[in-house]
């Protein structure tokens, strides 16, 4: 299996361990990536409120990447999936949008034709690769862990352009997941609401607020950590999570794990390969439940 690998800005920058633990993991699943070096940001969603064209030109101009390459695009990102697949569901249902894009993806000799395909490794993961594949590289069952799943807002909504209806499966595939690898699943109504991370600059009590109330919950819930397919979402549960503490006036302490870093350990893999040790709130309580602080 091939893909164009779109790692996306945070995981390079803002979650430096999601990108080595992806690579990983795909690795001991013979995943092969492609990487497409020039390949620019998706927008994040925020560009595209003042200038959608422009955010769709960008996408356009790596789904054109993509495209010369041969293979389907993985990215690791939940607001990347989101951001990317609102871009080709704009241009695939309007060819004249399309063509004037491509105007622009001209100048630099490029032509996006509308085969493009991006796809979250979660949804691979069980879609194209398979959950039986997967399990036969479980070598360390978490049967001793309880996880709280957590989607945020962009790979759930909007629905039509994720194909939702064409893949219900994706409304349920964390959860999926977690069984997979051995775990418990620690349910909550939170799990697919925003983080709190786009409001972060402009209202950051609220923002953290949000946290508060996610990392409180599952807490509550009894989980030992909660596992999430978005950077940004990770940094703001995980990096903004002792502000929330200080904010709700109660001790949260939750860990916030990348998918990769789940399934890395499931894998055996191990928590420094994996950079468990660069997150904010410690994971060594977690690690020690699961008999792999080593």
């Amino acid at each position: 299996m091939k893909y164009a690998f779109f790692p996306g800005c945070v995981s390079r920058g803002g979650c430096p361990e999601l990108y080595p633990a992806s690579k990983l993991i795909c690795q001991r699943m013979g995943i092969e990536l492609q990487e497409m070096p020039g390949a620019s940001c998706t927008g994040a969603g925020v560009l595209q409120e003042k200038n959608q064209l422009l955010g769709d030109t960008l996408n356009a101009r790596t789904f054109a990447m993509a495209e010369r390459l041969g293979f389907p695009i993985m990215t690791i990102c939940s607001t990347c999936q989101g951001v990317m697949s609102q871009a080709n569901h704009r241009m695939k249902g309007d060819p004249a949008y399309l063509a004037e894009v491509n105007s622009y993806l001209a100048e630099e000799g490029l032509e996006y034709h509308g085969t493009a395909e991006p796809k979250h490794l979660l949804w691979i993961l069980i879609e194209d690769y398979g959950l039986d594949k997967l399990l036969q590289l479980v070598t360390r069952p978490l049967a001793e862990l309880r996880v709280a799943p957590f989607y945020g807002c962009y790979i759930v909504r909007p629905t039509e352009a994720l194909d939702i209806a064409e893949h219900p499966e994706r409304q349920t595939s964390l959860e999926t997941l977690i069984q997979t690898l051995g775990a418990t699943v620690v349910d909550f109504p939170g799990k697919t609401r925003c983080c709190g991370f786009p409001i972060l600059t402009i209202n950051e009590t609220n923002s953290v607020a949000m946290v508060a109330k996610h990392t409180s919950e599952v807490k509550d819930l009894g989980a030992d950590a909660m596992v999430t397919p978005c950077p940004l979402c990770h940094l703001n549960l995980d990096g903004y999570q002792p502000k929330a503490s200080a904010q709700a006036q109660r001790p949260i302490n939750m860990p916030i794990l990348h998918l990769p870093q789940l399934i890395g350990l499931a894998m055996g893999i191990s928590p420094r390969e994996l950079g468990l040790q660069r997150h904010i709130v410690a994971t060594k309580p977690l690690l020690m439940k699961l008999g792999a602080s080593g």
